[in-house]
Order: C-alpha cells, then structure tokens, then sequence
C-alpha cells in the first residue's frame, strides 16, 4: 500500500494500519502545552480533566479539534482500547 498516498513509498498494510493507528491515538494524548488536540476549547485544563479524556462525535480535518457533541463515552471512545495498548 502507498503511504502517503502520491509519495511512491510502499507499506505492508500492517504498516499503514500502524499509521492511522498512531495518528488516531496522538489526537488524544496531551501535546507540549497539555491540551489533547481533540479538545474542544472550553474543556478546562488541570490534574483532574488531564486523567478524563472527552470523546467528540467527530472532528476537524485539519486540526484535530473535537467538534459536536462531546461525552465520556460514544463510539470514538474505542479509541480507548488502542490508547491502553500503546
């Protein structure tokens, strides 16, 4: 598989699916400045929300930001399982 697509380099496709895995996960975790960049701008920071992740129901294509509804649980709470194995 060509990854990234147009780039001429080919992947087996458990490397690729590796890929999306890691930029999937890396929407969650805490970056430089603390904040996850799937967080919505009015989540608040500090110990106790740096432990409970919110799940959007979909996000910015270019920022990553979460954006609609955001709960404790929906269905991007998967991304749970992969966070946990990484």
């Amino acid at each position: 598989m060509e990854l990234p697509t147009g780039s001429g380099r080919v992947v087996p496709l458990t490397a690729a699916a590796d890929d999306l895995e890691r930029r999937l996960v890396s929407l969650f975790r805490p970056g430089p400045d603390g904040r996850r960049p799937s967080d919505q701008r009015d989540v608040p920071t500090g110990p106790l929300w740096s432990a409970h992740p919110t799940f959007s129901e979909y996000f910015h294509g270019d920022t990553g930001a979460g954006l609609g509804a955001s709960h404790q649980t929906g269905w991007t709470a998967l991304v749970a399982h992969l966070i946990c194995t990484r």
